[in-house]
This record gives C-alpha cells, structure tokens and sequence, in this order.
C-alpha cells in the first residue's frame, strides 16, 4: 500500500486576514481543558507559570532550567503569538494528519497501533485549541504526503520519533517570545508533547530521556525541519 496523499485545505476557499488580531487567552486553563483534559493541581500549575515566566529561565521538554544561556528573543505581543502559534499549529497539523494516514492504513499493531491512536488524539486536541484560540487568523491546513513512513512500522517510528522532538523543540524554543497568557496555554502542550516523545522512544527500544535537557529551535529551524521531513506539500 502506498501512503495517501492528504489535501485538508480549508473548503471554502476563504482567505483569512492575520493582520491586528490579538490573541488572549485570558483564563489559559479553562480554554485548554475543552479540548486536552481535565487541569492537573493547581499547584503544579502555578509552579510551572512561574518557572516558565521567570527571567533567565527556560522550559526544556516540560521542565524548567535555570541558569542556561538566554535565547534570542523579542518583546511579546498579541500579533507576535499569532505568529508562533501559527508556527506551532504547522506541526500540529502535520502530526495530526500523520497519525491519522498511519492508523488507517491499517498496517501498525500493538503498542505502536495503540500510540499513533492515543497521540493522535492529543494532537486532533491541540489542534483544536490552536484554532480556537487563533480564530479567522488560524493558517490552513497544509497538503501532506507522508508516503511509506505510514506503511512501514520503522520509518514509521523514526518519523514520529522526529516529528515529537521537533514539536517539542519548537514550544521551547518560542516560549519567551509569548505573552503570559498564551505562554501559561502552550505549556500545557508541550509537556505532553515531551510525554509523546518519551512514549516512542520506549517503544523503538531506546532510553526516553537520553538527555538531561533538550535543545530549543527557532522559528527558522523548525520551518526549515519541517521542509526536510518532504511531508509538506504546499
């Protein structure tokens, strides 16, 4: 079988206008539990605001660090999170159509079927939140080929195993450069991101968590992983 081509365009052929849209995320917990779940304590919570909001600090697959070098970053704005969520969004819909093509191919069992169906549930959710906090400024859904990596169990597990760390690396990487708000929403992804990434690891035989922290990308690195992954169409 070959892996099907996915067009996911929006249908009614509307341009959307991104310009001076602010984005606000004014209770960050209660717009996420919608679609991703039920809230961890609200100790955590507060904890991980903080360390994430804190100067000097960075959130590195789902835990804070400080003390390590600060990343280049720019005066957050509404107009600014438009863009990086955005950003992040790509990957989302990638991931999502990713997970989707290889469960109906019908060709992974156990374990691995179980992941691609459980994170590809997360990933529907992420998207969701993404384009409900983005409204009318959301991009469109990409044109995707993901050929043999969604009939072949191990490239298969190698692209997943891509596609979560870049996930995660682009989260970390733009997490200073949000305003509060939308920065308290996008930590409650990338930590189940982290989780994802750990999970195919486990699967492929490798250690989880090779790494005592992990490396943050720019906007410009993850555009251009995205691109050599050849999964992007238009």
């Amino acid at each position: 079988m070959q892996g099907k081509r996915r067009d996911c365009g929006r249908p009614d052929g509307v341009t959307h206008r991104r310009e001076h849209v602010a984005v606000q995320v004014v209770d960050p917990d209660a717009a996420i539990r919608d679609v991703v779940g039920p809230s961890p304590s609200r100790t955590r919570d507060d904890l991980l605001r903080r360390a994430l909001v804190a100067g000097g600090t960075l959130a590195l697959g789902g835990v804070a660090v400080a003390g390590l070098p600060r990343i280049a970053t720019s005066a957050p704005s509404p107009s600014q999170d438009v863009r990086i969520l955005n950003l992040v969004l790509l990957l989302e819909y990638v991931e999502d159509e990713f997970y989707a093509a290889a469960v109906d191919e019908g060709v992974l069992t156990g374990e691995l079927r179980q992941f691609a169906t459980v994170v590809g549930g997360h990933e529907r959710a992420h998207v969701a939140f993404l384009e409900k906090t983005l409204g009318s400024a959301a991009r469109e859904r990409p044109s995707v080929d993901f050929g043999d990596s969604v009939t072949d169990e191990a490239k298969f597990i190698a692209a997943a195993m891509s596609l979560e760390d870049l996930g995660v690396a682009a989260y970390n990487g733009q997490a200073a450069n949000l305003t509060k708000g939308t920065l308290a929403a996008a930590a409650r992804i990338v930590s189940v991101e982290a989780r994802h990434a750990a999970w195919i690891r486990f699967i492929a035989g490798e250690v989880p968590a090779p790494q005592p922290t992990d490396q943050p990308a720019t906007a410009e690195q993850v555009s251009a992983r995205v691109r050599k992954t050849g999964f992007v169409q238009s």
